[in-house]
């Protein structure tokens, strides 16, 4: 068996049968590189390696957390729930009201989302500050917190793959058509700059069918949560109330914080900057700075570690050599058939990035390999296109190492009550991945 497939059967029994994800991605890099004939030393160099490559993602999540545990203790983001709170209990009888407000929810969470990758490129930063507030709101209406999590993960990945702005331009113009046409290159290949992004509508139809489906049939019912307080937020942490000051201050932590991010290019001096603003409003006790930065690097831990853990994961699967073995095998299997070539193509891609959990990340490695096979079958350009950009986009909604998953637990859990595995990664795998690849296999075989 080829070590990538060895590795993720192994990283997926594991994290389905409630193994630590953390621990699950360390056996399966030993044994995936055992398999491969790595010797323990490579085996612990390589993740060691690849160890750096998360650092950067979980620094800039554990300030994100200790800003929105601070942006919690002043108290505003629980008035603004418990106002929302006392509309919907007030109509508590009127399923048309709760219905409004569901829907209104859902389609500012999907703005975020949509703004997060384009117009304000912030990626999930957004979610440990938007959402912990609004869980007790969530938790009247009843949702299925899954359900949010479609929502949230939906809107993570539609723009980038459709939109050449923001990460979707870093995806589309300085990822996808640089990789695709330095892989063609050598054959007189080559696709034009605006091609990805038409090349996608297909393969993203199958997200929204994929949405659609998880929160009008899945998880339409009720569930109930018990409203549990958000870690490092109590009532007696608020403040009675806010002066004219204090409320300005927020205001400039929170644009400030915006700003020095997209001036830096860091989220962790973005981070940074809104926790000392609000640290200078007299937010909190001086002698409690500390004690509220530590609860806010906790509850953003679990995040951070799973991608430190899965650049050493991925690390690993790059020095065994497979993945190129892993797509010669499976060209064994198309034959002369064009659909299966789609089919086995995108299989291939989904295992690929569900083991690198970075669609971005996959793009160079198999955009090498499926160009030359895609001209050998005859595919068109925008074909070609929709394939690879599909195939890399595959696992990025259903991996449990991936930050579009990932992002999404950080919030939901914040009170606890919502499981990475079962919550988050296992309904977008289902409502998301599967789709994506049935109409990224359409897309091939109509364009």
């Amino acid at each position: 068996m080829n070590a990538i497939v060895l590795s993720i059967l192994i990283v997926m029994i594991l994290s389905l049968s409630r193994v630590p994800v953390i621990m699950s991605l360390i056996i399966a890099s030993v044994v995936g590189g055992l398999h491969a004939g790595l010797s323990p030393e490579n085996i612990v160099s390589a993740f060691n390696k690849g160890l750096g490559g998360g650092a950067p993602v979980a620094l800039a999540l554990a300030t994100l957390g200790a800003f929105a545990v601070m942006l919690s203790r002043t108290g505003i983001a629980q008035r603004i729930s418990t106002r929302i709170i006392g509309y919907i209990e007030k109509d508590n009888q009127s399923h048309t009201f709760s219905t409004k407000v569901t829907v209104i929810l859902y389609a500012a969470l999907i703005l975020a989302g949509f703004s997060s990758g384009t117009i304000i490129p912030v990626h999930i930063a957004y979610i440990p500050i938007l959402i912990p507030p609004l869980l007790v709101v969530i938790n009247h209406l009843q949702l299925d917190r899954r359900a949010v999590a479609c929502v949230i993960t939906f809107s993570l990945s539609v723009m980038y793959l459709t939109s050449p702005i923001g990460y979707g331009n870093i995806f589309q113009n300085e990822i996808l058509t640089p990789n695709i046409n330095l892989a063609g290159q050598a054959i007189g290949f080559s696709i034009e700059r605006g091609m990805a992004a038409k090349a996608m509508l297909i393969p993203v139809s199958g997200l929204c069918v994929g949405l659609l489906f998880a929160l009008l049939v899945t998880y339409r019912k009720k569930r109930v949560y018990e409203d549990r307080p958000i870690q490092g937020e109590t009532v007696s942490n608020a403040p009675a109330s806010l002066s004219l000051w204090q409320v300005i201050g927020i205001a400039v932590a929170l644009v400030g914080s915006l700003a020095v991010q997209l001036w830096s290019g860091s989220m962790v001096f973005g981070g940074l900057a809104g926790f000392a603003v609000l640290s200078a409003c007299g937010i909190v006790k001086w002698s409690e700075q500390d004690s509220v930065f530590t609860q806010g690097v906790r509850m953003m831990a679990f995040v951070g570690f799973i991608m430190i853990a899965a650049s050493g994961f991925a690390e690993v699967m790059k020095a065994t050599g497979a993945i190129p073995q892993l797509v010669q095998d499976a060209a064994g299997f198309i034959g002369d058939s064009k659909p299966m070539a789609a089919v086995v193509m995108l299989v291939v891609g989904l295992l690929v990035t569900m083991g690198i959990g970075s669609s971005f990340s996959t793009v160079p490695i198999i955009a090498a390999i499926y160009v030359p096979l895609c001209v050998s079958f005859e595919f068109s350009a925008m074909a070609t296109v929709a394939l690879i950009g599909t195939a890399a986009a595959l696992g990025d909604a259903g991996s449990p190492a991936s930050d579009t998953t990932l992002g999404p637990t950080a919030g939901l859990n914040a009170d606890g009550q919502h499981d990475h595995i079962w919550d988050t990664v296992v309904p977008t795998f289902i409502h998301f991945a599967i789709p994506l690849m049935a109409f990224g296999w359409l897309a091939a075989m109509v364009l």
